[in-house]
């Protein structure tokens, strides 16, 4: 549709970051971003955080925007105003990822990465769609095929990414085993569909997924921790398996043996996409996530729920690994369903 590209508003609440760390932000009154050709402007009422926030903020991640910049990468809300060469609305609630500018009351977005919010799905919940669910699905389905029967290790699985790959993984037929760190996180996981789950904070924990697997090993593992968990779940790899490295939120990049991918015919296979290089298979990911959540399919866990003022705590909270599921900040009430 075409629109005013202006932003209705004159001002708007926005998380800056000044300098390093959590410590480096400031909750500011900034001028609301205008929506340009092909994008949208959102009323946003529900942030989901993410590990590489945490990185950003820090100047470890591959994206470091000129400071001050506006933090935030996965939001759902409300279109309020639209630019020229949009298909989405005024009035619909939509989710996207941003690569900046998510904390903030107002955030533009691209049309092609909109993800219309099917009736009845909340706002919270659906912010975890853009990021963690679409990690998970290109991991799942694009950058390795899961065949039902598989067995698939999912770490950190009571995670953003991790409870999400349980559920999809499940849904895709495979045999599920969770680790993550304490039988409360083991728990969520089985309750979102994990077979079988163990605490990988023990120190044999690779032997009790190797008896839950009735010592055959598993086909797949996703990791979106590294570090040493990483590397001890290699020895867990049956022939042919893959490793889907999603992400690093131990902080610790892992350096993976060769030769045992060499002696189980293995691979490691990097997960990344972006929608500048992969929109057809994000626009597919999109219709088909669309599709769980409506029904009932896929059940995002929101483990906690900040007020917009609190980004600081729930981001602390975060980094502390003190949460399960998304943590949401709640930028402004939900205007509707």
């Amino acid at each position: 549709m075409a629109g005013n590209s202006a932003s209705p508003f004159l001002t708007m609440r926005a998380w800056r970051s000044r300098t390093i760390g959590v410590s480096g932000l400031e909750l500011a009154d900034v001028q609301p971003p205008a929506p340009g050709h092909g994008e949208v402007l959102i009323r946003v009422e529900a942030a989901a955080l993410n590990f590489s926030d945490l990185l950003m903020i820090d100047d470890r991640y591959q994206i470091r925007p000129e400071r001050p910049f506006v933090p935030g990468q996965e939001v759902a809300g409300t279109v309020v105003a639209a630019g020229d060469g949009t298909d989405l609305a005024v009035g619909e609630r939509v989710a996207s990822k941003v690569t900046v500018g998510g904390l903030a009351e107002f955030a533009v977005i691209r049309n092609d990465m909109g993800m219309r919010v099917p009736a009845g799905f909340s706002l919270e919940a659906a912010a975890t769609l853009p990021v963690s669910y679409t990690t998970a699905m290109v991991a799942l389905t694009e950058s390795a095929i899961v065949k039902t029967g598989e067995t698939v290790l999912v770490l950190a699985a009571a995670g953003g990414v991790g409870l999400a790959a349980v559920e999809i993984a499940r849904h895709l037929g495979a045999r599920v085993i969770a680790a993550a760190g304490g039988e409360d996180k083991c728990a969520l996981a089985r309750a979102h569909g994990a077979h079988g789950a163990v605490d990988y904070r023990d120190e044999g924990w690779v032997d009790a997924v190797k008896a839950l697997t009735g010592g055959q090993g598993v086909d797949l593992i996703v990791d979106p921790v590294g570090g040493a968990h990483c590397k001890s779940a290699l020895r867990l790899m049956n022939w042919g398996a893959r490793l889907l490295l999603v992400g690093f939120s131990s902080g610790e990049i892992p350096q993976i043996p060769a030769n045992r991918l060499l002696l189980r015919r293995a691979s490691a296979i990097g997960v990344y996409w972006s929608h500048d290089r992969d929109g057809p298979m994000l626009a597919r990911i999109a219709e088909r996530l669309s599709e769980l959540a409506s029904r009932g399919a896929i059940r995002p866990h929101v483990g906690a729920v900040y007020s917009f003022g609190d980004l600081p705590r729930a981001l602390a909270a975060l980094a502390a690994r003190e949460t399960m599921g998304k943590v949401i900040l709640r930028v402004a009430p939900e205007t509707s369903r």
